[in-house]
């Protein structure tokens, strides 16, 4: 290529248009672009990462990390249920045993019982799953007024108007949970906003409903003929586990634990009892 050739080649480069100049500039600064979308990359995942371990102080430095009023009360309630629950069920039902028979420390009520022997049992509870919400509401009664009362208070020291009125409690016994319900009614006033609520719920994961349920048809069974084979019931039902513990001229202790939960209880029974130095007829 001569010196002409040459020149006539730069001036065509020069000529480029506006499209072809867009074209040979881009190959250039395509690494640069590339590393400039690295660096903000990094910073959005630092940004992120400090509002994410922030995020509690960041919410409660603009006052809005409060429970909601049926945050508070589930978190109030819940674990006295729990401990009613437990009580219960190491105790046959009952908060307060009467009659009862003392089996590791417990006083396990009697559910079906006769002070005679030969006899069957009596049914001592016939509406076993409704004394035992009974017993559950009343356990937890005085605590519930006194958890409304703390979040009334706590309101109040935020600066809301509060109008509370108690309502009617109720327990009830469900599958795999138990739900009570406090129909208590609410109104938060802050400035223009009025926040309303009519009822709260506090829900409690146990499967009593279903060990319950099997009690009944254990001291029906008892009742009417006078034993139970357990290994029949951990056949229909796979994840029971059900004990038959004998005390002599006391009666027989049950236990039913839900193997999946570890949920237990434990109930007493007496009945077809036969006098020392009688032989126990066989079946």
């Amino acid at each position: 290529m001569d010196k002409k050739e040459g020149n006539n080649f730069l001036s065509n480069k020069t000529a480029c248009d506006p499209a072809c100049k867009s074209l040979t500039l881009l190959p250039r600064n395509r690494s640069g672009q590339v590393t400039i979308f690295i660096i903000i990359g990094i910073i959005i995942v630092a940004v992120g990462l400090l509002i994410y371990s922030f995020y509690p102080q960041i919410k409660t430095s603009l006052g809005t990390a409060q429970q909601s009023p049926q945050q508070f009360i589930q978190s109030c309630i819940e674990q006295d249920i729990k401990n009613a629950v437990d009580t219960l069920s190491l105790q046959g039902g009952s908060i307060n045993a009467t009659n009862y028979l003392l089996y590791n420390d417990s006083k396990v009520e009697y559910l079906c019982y006769t002070n005679e022997y030969y006899r069957p049992c009596e049914v001592q509870q016939p509406m076993l799953k409704s004394h035992i919400e009974s017993e559950i509401k009343n356990q937890i009664s005085n605590n519930v007024d006194a958890c409304f009362t703390s979040m009334q208070q706590s309101y109040v020291k935020q600066g809301f108007s509060v109008d509370l009125k108690p309502g009617m409690k109720t327990v009830e016994l469900f599958p795999n949970r138990i739900v009570a319900t406090f129909n208590y009614s609410l109104t938060l006033t802050k400035g223009e906003n009025a926040q309303k609520y009519n009822s709260f719920v506090v829900l409690v994961n146990n499967n009593l409903y279903e060990l319950v349920s099997i009690a009944n048809s254990i001291i029906e069974w008892e009742a009417s003929y006078g034993d139970v084979d357990v290994a029949t019931y951990m056949t229909y039902y796979h994840n029971l586990k059900a004990e038959k513990i004998l005390r002599g001229n006391d009666g027989k202790i049950y236990v039913l634990t839900d193997r999946d939960t570890g949920d237990k209880f434990q109930f007493a029974i007496r009945g077809q009892i036969w006098p020392a130095g009688y032989l126990t007829p066989t079946t």
